[in-house]
């Protein structure tokens, strides 16, 4: 495993990190899965060395939290890096989660930090990040919120994940004008088949020292096999968010097809050069996986260890072709 700080922040992270959106105790979601099995990955990413795991109080409606930190239970947490989220929307649907309804306002940290403590068994979350920009609070008052949590010893460092630049960048100068707690790293939407990021938000966080943990680095699973069988999978035939990204824009079938030809080039798997393309990006810090099984756990894990060329890298990225922002909702 390698290792790297986020951004110009002295928080050390395993250059993996893992998702834990599909960790539950059944139900949510078709693709997720139960805790035994969740267990069995968290456990085996320990022995492969990762440290970094991240999660959200929407995920399997606080299931995740619980399932990870029934995990970690027993082991080293000052070996570890736990990372969460607050939603801005968390009371009705689509994303219920019981008494979390206050978005990003000072009543909607408290309550969602206190019940994310809970759920996962801790005293303290490493990484606390807000999951979304909330259009109905003043970002100078979740800011305060979020520095107070730090000075109370409920979180060690502040994140943020997908949103305009421009708002990001609002963010940062409120922090630094009203002397509060800064974000050190931005968890966006980022892949080799959608790059949008690269425009704005990629040299913004480039500038201001602030680590990149992308989300979706293998494009929710429709880089890890040719799209037809993507679209024959449960994750491709259920995941309404997917649908929603829609990978198959622009020059996405055709990025779809390099990435395979490559793979068979290198031996590998086609997850394993969508994944090494990210890991060459300067800018990115530890992108974010997911998985369902052992066995793509230990191949991202792998694809550290793959050297891409600059003619490897310009073979890959030449179909991509501009799309509209998605991701940020």
């Amino acid at each position: 495993m390698e290792y790297t700080t986020l951004g110009k922040s002295g928080l050390e992270v395993s250059r993996i990190g893992l998702g834990c959106m599909s960790f539950s105790t059944g139900g949510w979601r078709e693709w997720v899965l139960g805790e035994a099995e969740s267990r069995e990955i968290i456990e085996r990413a320990i022995d492969l060395g990762v440290t970094f795991f991240d999660t959200a109080n929407m995920y399997a409606e606080g299931e995740s939290e619980r399932v990870l930190g029934r995990a970690l239970d027993g082991y080293d947490r000052n070996q570890l890096v736990v990372a969460t989220k607050a939603h801005p929307s968390m009371g009705p649907e689509p994303y219920p989660i019981g008494e979390e309804g206050g978005g990003l306002s000072r009543k909607g940290i408290d309550q969602a930090l206190a019940n994310s403590l809970d759920r996962l068994g801790m005293d303290t979350i490493d990484l606390y990040q807000i999951h979304r920009w909330d259009y109905h609070t003043p970002v100078e008052e979740t800011l305060q919120a979020l520095s107070d949590a730090v000075r109370r010893g409920e979180a060690r460092y502040l994140g943020a994940s997908s949103m305009w630049a421009y708002q990001f960048a609002e963010a940062l100068q409120a922090s630094n004008h009203l002397g509060l707690e800064r974000f050190v790293s931005m968890q966006n939407h980022y892949n080799l088949a959608y790059r949008e990021e690269e425009r704005e938000m990629l040299p913004l966080c480039a500038n201001e020292g602030i680590g990149v943990v992308p989300w979706s680095p293998i494009a929710r699973g429709y880089l890890a096999r040719p799209h037809e069988a993507y679209e024959t999978t449960t994750r491709g035939e259920t995941d309404s968010y997917a649908e929603y990204l829609d990978y198959t824009r622009g020059g996405g079938p055709a990025i779809n097809e390099r990435v395979e030809h490559i793979a068979e080039e290198k031996g590998a798997t086609m997850a394993q050069i969508a994944l090494a393309w990210l890991l060459h990006q300067d800018v990115v810090d530890a992108p974010i996986v997911g998985t369902t099984s052992v066995e793509h756990l230990e191949e991202a894990v792998e694809a550290l260890d793959i050297d891409l060329s600059e003619s490897d890298l310009e073979y890959l990225e030449e179909p991509y072709e501009p799309v509209a922002v998605v991701g940020h909702d």
